[in-house]
């Protein structure tokens, strides 16, 4: 698991770092990478890579290595100068490979990120490091070459040209120094000049070198004799070697004309290293231009863009003038009005504390906001946008609806009469105006009109805050809202804009419509609960009659088939599925029958209704039917008139029958004489015994000799 470290810092103050120690499990003690305990010694100082520390030790690393690059290369091909200054360069030499012996071990304090995490962890630092490809390139540059000297002498110091391998941290400190500095494309510009003399450098001692290889004075091309006056002290001979390789390089010409293969190809391979320098520079340099341009316009508006559109609509030249004198003074002030845009790549919590720290003090000495919150304040602050107004020109004007209060960073403004001459005072830095029409005061005799002109004396650098940036920002700070709108009302009281009865009067109408509204939902409440009672009736009714329909089937069923019979004699038409007759009349039989249809069908057209939507807060009978009233209606009304027209149908053919006894039927079919019902036959149970279970969403199951396919033409007068 992770741990945290604290250790000091130069300035003594404790610092949180992440230490990355692992636990290879539970244990009596802590392993070697565990937590130290309470008291203990904290551990050795890690360094932030993204520190200033770390910054400040790269700066003194491009000493040692510069030093290497543009001295030994020098000391190499001038003899006279290694000769001479011997003691010097060795006690240089040493003292550089301190520093990277010193570099190497800051190597194994320096921490690195993982997820985002510093790592403070000293074996997890060495292990990185380690097994990197960069310790391997650090431990040679600090190998002993230095020992060469026993065999070659102290005159060939080339030996220790496994110092230029530590040219990376060169290249890491110039960019951190690039990004880290306020001037970067002056510091890109220098770091092109360096390379350019380090190449030139470079040239120059090799064509020293190869003059003394052909022979100093051999012809015109190489370096003059060095026995000859004014050519043998080592400063003419290195200016004269940097000269010459400045005309090659540049392609100046006027160079002497070579006269041996060494000099051809040493020309030549200038001429394409002057190919490529060229190019390098001139790209370098259109990026850096380019990248001031874009800078230019990211802080300053296009210029060009509207002196353009001027010219095509032919502005008046005195409009003209106004408006480039406005550009004129963004630039020399280094006024900004698009700062939102500037910091809209940084992260919302940063770009909140660039904006308090810049004009934070400025929001504080406006008496309205005074004694805010910080967080409010804060959030005032991304919402403020700078404004410049030149000389002679109206903020405001008196009858202009107000959308923005303003706060004044700099310059000097005038509330003026109408003639626009007469001054009634003059606002200056950290004063604002405006802030009463953008708060809705209830009661403001001047609403959200401006009462009075404002115009700009010089040059104005106002902050514009508008009228729903404020509302969007108060809308999360109710109490915020609440203290700014009793100091606006308290300033419109001493400036006699405050209409006491209108405000009361405003409150009252507030309170009247929340009790109005009130009363309304709670009789909204009241018909709901009505309508899931009347609701949870009609589902009670609606089971109440299935019921009685079912009764009603079983007296029908029990009436056609129990009468004619003698004690335990069966008669021939009940094999054939048809109820047979009783002792009575036939047409008494058909009367009945018509006096039941007739029944039925008033249940069903009493179930017909339709209903309502089911509310939210039915009872639970209603919510747990989960269909509505008329399909329970035909779900319940479908098998019963089937079995009455086969009922019906039967009865005209009954020689005798008896009389019907409208009632409530038992829960099950009476017997006759003793004996059970008669059951159905086979051709009439196979079709009954399939519809057994009732068709979907029926109260109950279908009994035998239900018909579900018959109780369609009653059903249907349900749609």
């Amino acid at each position: 698991m992770n741990g945290l470290a604290r250790p000091k810092d130069a300035g003594g103050k404790q610092q949180l770092i992440q230490t990355g120690q692992t636990s290879a499990g539970p244990g009596p003690g802590p392993g070697p990478a565990a937590k130290p305990p309470p008291g203990s010694a904290p551990p050795p100082q890690v360094l932030d890579p993204s520190g200033d520390s770390y910054s400040r030790w790269l700066n003194v690393m491009v000493v040692p290595v510069m030093y290497n690059w543009i001295i030994l290369i020098c000391r190499s091909c001038f003899p006279g100068l290694q000769h001479n200054y011997l003691p010097l360069w060795l006690t240089l030499d040493y003292a550089c490979d301190l520093l990277y012996l010193v570099d190497i071990g800051l190597h194994f304090h320096t921490g690195f990120l993982e997820q985002g995490i510093l790592i403070g962890d000293r074996l997890q630092i060495s292990r990185r490091y380690v097994r990197s490809s960069g310790f391997l390139w650090d431990v040679l540059s600090v190998l002993p070459t230095d020992l060469f000297y026993l065999w070659l002498g102290t005159a060939v110091p080339a030996v220790r040209a496994n110092r230029f391998l530590r040219t990376p941290r060169l290249f890491e400190a110039f960019d951190r120094i690039e990004t880290r500095t306020a001037h970067p494309n002056s510091f890109r510009i220098a770091k092109l000049m360096l390379y350019i003399f380090v190449t030139i450098h470079w040239n120059s001692c090799i064509y020293f070198a190869l003059s003394s290889f052909i022979g100093y004075g051999a012809d015109e091309w190489v370096y003059p004799n060095i026995s000859t006056p004014g050519f043998d002290t080592l400063l003419r001979q290195y200016l004269y070697s940097f000269y010459f390789s400045t005309l090659i390089l540049t392609t100046v010409g006027d160079t002497p004309m070579p006269h041996r293969e060494e000099e051809y190809l040493f020309m030549a391979a200038d001429f394409l290293l002057a190919v490529m320098g060229f190019a390098t520079i001139m790209g370098s340099m259109t990026s850096v231009i380019s990248n001031m341009n874009q800078a230019d316009a990211a802080f300053y508006p296009n210029h060009d863009l509207v002196k353009g559109y001027l010219h095509a609509h032919r502005v008046n030249r005195r409009l003209q003038n106004r408006v480039v004198n406005w550009y004129q003074h963004l630039q020399m002030e280094k006024k900004m009005t698009n700062e939102l845009d500037i910091l809209q790549h940084l992260p919302e919590r940063l770009r909140a504390e660039v904006a308090v720290s810049v004009h934070l003090p400025t929001l504080r000495k406006v008496q309205i906001f005074q004694n805010c919150e910080q967080s409010l304040l804060e959030e005032l602050v991304l919402k403020l946008k700078p404004q410049v107004y030149s000389p002679g020109e109206y903020v405001c004007k008196k009858g202009d609806i107000g959308r923005e209060m303003y706060f004044i960073r700099e310059g000097k403004l005038a509330v003026v009469a109408d003639d626009g001459v007469t001054q009634y005072a003059v606002l200056g830095e950290g004063l604002y105006f405006g802030e009463i029409s953008i708060i809705n005061i209830k009661g403001n005799k001047s609403g959200n009109r401006r009462t009075a002109n404002i115009r700009s004396i010089g040059f104005s650098d106002l902050f514009c805050l508008s009228k729903e940036d404020l509302r969007e920002v108060l809308a999360e700070f109710p109490n915020a809202k609440s203290v700014l709108e009793a100091k606006g009302r308290e300033i419109l009281l001493k400036m006699d804009k405050l209409d006491v009865n209108a405000e009361a009067a405003e409150i009252a109408q507030l309170e009247e419509e929340e009790r109005r509204t009130a009363a309304l939902e709670e009789g909204l409440d009241t018909l709901q609960t009505k309508l899931a009672r009347i609701l949870a009736g009609l589902e009670s009714s609606a089971f109440k009659m299935a019921l009685r329909l079912e009764s009603l089937e079983w007296h029908m069923r029990d009436w056609g088939g129990g009468q004619g019979r003698g004690h335990g004699a069966v008669a021939p038409d009940q094999e054939e599925g048809v109820p047979s007759g009783g002792q009575t009349e036939g047409g008494t039989g058909l009367a009945d029958g018509a006096l039941v249809l007739s029944l039925v069908q008033d249940l069903v057209e009493g179930l017909s209704c339709p209903t309502p939507q089911e509310p939210s807060g039915a009872p639970a009978v209603l919510a747990h039917s989960g269909d509505t009233l008329p399909h329970r209606a035909r779900c319940i009304a479908i098998p019963f008139a089937e079995e009455q027209r086969h009922v019906a149908g039967a009865w005209g053919r009954r020689r005798a029958g008896g009389r019907l006894s409208v009632g409530r039927a038992p829960a099950h079919p009476p017997a006759s004489s003793g004996r059970a019902a008669p059951a159905p036959s086979r051709r009439a149970g196979g079709r009954q015994g399939a519809r057994a279970s009732g068709p979907p969403g029926c109260v109950g199951p279908v009994e035998p000799g239900q018909s579900g396919a018959g109780w369609a033409a009653v059903g249907s007068r349900l749609n």
